[in-house]
């Protein structure tokens, strides 16, 4: 199984702290060094025992480690590897939990010192919850993490990279940073998308004057929970992955609109193929 010395978790949230959490449990980790901006997050981190230590200085947390993770915004991802680029000891393996690859591998890669690795990492998995507080270790399990190796990836990283997820539960599937996008602007940002957008629809419908909001059920609020997650995030995943996404919005706007066509049309038959086709496909995945 993978042995890690000393691994520092840049960001711990979520994501971060539930890797931590998992790799502390599992014995993969000897030692969790957490760096972030909120103390108080920080503090609470070492309380539940995710950490052992935390710094708010990137550039001194970093001294020896041998693996950082770095679980930020996707934005901020290439100015926090080139901030601590200079100080990664020789061996050390900077990884990312980052939705969107293609920009961060292109700009990260070319950072690192001789004898240090970038390998693109990202976990599919989250709640709408965010902080320390929200962390769990089981979060990967059953779940998939894509790797996203290019052809300048050490070998050596790349297996240990792998061989982490696994150890925290996740399938570990191979792709190029560019399909990476693609995939993943399918599958997890478009629903974001269409979340937000449909919560901010309602919210903004007046015909009948009153909050429609409050009115909302299960159905509802189960189909709108990702339109709770992290603004600061869901803002750096679309500014960096816009070409994806927005080939993905016109894409489902063909299909909004052969819906809407058929509603028009009164179009019995074809709603209800319409529906028995997305529930079919929708049942295949369950």
């Amino acid at each position: 199984m993978v042995q890690f010395k000393k691994m520092v978790v840049i960001g711990v949230g979520l994501i971060g702290g539930s890797l931590a959490r998992v790799l502390r449990e599992k014995g993969s980790v000897n030692e969790v060094v957490g760096v972030g901006r909120g103390e108080a997050n920080l503090k609470r981190g070492v309380e539940l025992g995710v950490l052992d230590s935390y710094s708010t200085d990137a550039r001194e947390a970093v001294a020896g480690a041998d693996l950082v993770f770095v679980a930020t915004p996707v934005c901020t991802i290439p100015k926090v590897v080139a901030e601590i680029a200079p100080y990664l000891a020789p061996g050390c393996i900077v990884t990312d939990g980052g939705s969107v690859k293609e920009s961060v591998v292109t700009a990260c890669e070319p950072l690192m010192p001789a004898g240090t690795y970038f390998v693109g990492g990202h976990p599919i998995a989250g709640t709408e919850h965010s902080g320390v507080e929200a962390s769990f270790s089981t979060l990967y399990v059953g779940r998939r993490c894509i790797v996203t190796p290019t052809a300048n990836t050490n070998q050596v990283a790349l297996e240990k990279v792998v061989e982490l997820w696994k150890v925290a539960g996740s399938t570990v599937p191979l792709m190029d940073p560019v399909q990476h996008d693609r995939v993943v602007a399918a599958i997890s940002h478009l629903p974001h998308m269409v979340a937000y957008s449909l919560v901010n629809a309602v919210d903004g419908y007046d015909r009948f004057g009153g909050d429609l909001l409050s009115f909302s059920a299960g159905g509802f609020r189960d189909f709108t929970r990702i339109a709770s997650s992290d603004p600061v995030m869901w803002r750096d995943i679309a500014l960096t992955n816009r070409e994806a996404i927005l080939e993905m919005m016109d894409f489902f706007s063909v299909y909004l609109e052969k819906l809407r066509a058929l509603v028009d049309e009164g179009d019995a038959d074809g709603l209800q193929a319409f529906f028995l086709n997305s529930k079919q496909k929708r049942d295949a995945i369950l």
